[in-house]
């Protein structure tokens, strides 16, 4: 049995919870995990000023994967921790995709999963100001699109629907991101080229947001660019029985580097210390990890131990035991 490597950071709030629960589950799966602590996040941030060191990145790529509860504290200034941590996390190491999927289940239920290309768009930072804080002042904040990254992203997406029920959707705004929306379109319709059993479709993002609401049924996989990935995500959560279910991966397919997983959850530090959050999230997240790493069966496993019972209560610790002890009897 090989031991996995994996690099953990509890973070913020409640995110030392969710994970504790998550190696808990890891654990009862009889996977063999060596853990490296990291203190990062707002708090440490807010302690000593630390928030990702070049050394700590150095580290990680000695790792075969990344496990992240949620970051963030209150009295950090806005970006500080998502620029300086997750997206130099996800820029330094290529992690450009990010893979979440959402599952509700019985009657009128849906199964899908959005793929977001995760280092270029408005994320990559292009931009600044002119006139900072006069009344003439300009702000100006580009989304950057290069064809390699696209169609990379693109194609992971095809692959992944060719696995599932044979449908990609590809969600942009055409009509108005005129350069943008077309070098996404081309490159799509040149990738779909290479998988002609593979149905597509289109849709702009607002009408992509009606549809989550009202057709979810709809969907197999979607692909979409970093920010209407990132708001179209929340809002799967949120019509798939809450954000707090939510799970992520943020890959690098050519492992050539270790791709990290974390629940969509933020810190929730109004709950924090108290056993209330849900760590379903994190606990499938987990799940993903474990399947990166070519674990299958415990995956599998663990995956269908929380979906049986993604209407649990009780605290924090009395879910993480629920899904530990389905899955040890599995």
């Amino acid at each position: 049995m090989a031991t996995h490597k994996i690099a953990v950071v509890g973070g913020d709030g409640i995110g030392p919870e969710v994970i504790a629960e998550g190696l808990k589950v890891i654990e009862a799966a009889g996977v063999d995990v060596q853990l490296t602590n990291y203190d990062l996040g707002g708090a440490r941030y807010l302690a000593d000023g630390t928030i990702l060191p070049d050394e700590t990145l150095d580290e990680w790529r000695h790792h075969d994967a990344i496990y992240v509860g949620a970051v963030g504290a209150p009295g950090v200034p806005p970006g500080v921790i998502e620029r300086g941590l997750l997206l130099k996390m996800r820029f330094e190491l290529d992690l450009y995709i990010n893979r979440r999927p959402f599952l509700l289940k019985g009657p009128g239920g849906h199964d899908f999963v959005v793929i977001r290309e995760n280092t270029e768009g408005t994320y990559a930072g292009e931009g600044g100001f002119l006139r900072k804080n006069t009344p003439h002042e300009i702000a100006t904040q580009g989304s950057v699109n290069t064809r390699r990254g696209a169609e990379r992203a693109i194609r992971y997406a095809f692959e992944l629907a060719s696995t599932r029920r044979g449908h990609l959707t590809l969600v942009h705004k055409t009509n108005v991101l005129t350069f943008s929306g077309d070098l996404w379109q081309r490159a799509f319709d040149d990738v779909a080229k290479d998988f002609p059993d593979v149905e597509t479709d289109y849709n702009h993002v607002d009408a992509a947001c009606i549809y989550f609401v009202q057709d979810p049924q709809r969907y197999d996989v979607i692909v979409t660019d970093n920010l209407f990935g990132d708001i179209l995500t929340d809002l799967g959560g949120a019509v798939s029985g809450g954000i707090g279910l939510a799970s992520s991966a943020n890959m690098d397919p050519t492992r050539s580097a270790p791709s990290m997983f974390e629940p969509v959850h933020g810190s929730a530090p109004d709950i924090a210390g108290q056993n209330k959050a849900n760590p379903i999230a994190a606990i499938l997240s987990g799940a993903m990890m474990l399947d990166f790493l070519g674990e299958a069966d415990a995956a599998a496993a663990i995956t269908a131990a929380c979906n049986a019972h993604l209407d649990a209560t009780g605290s924090t610790t009395e879910i993480g035991d629920l899904i530990a002890g389905v899955v040890r009897g599995h």
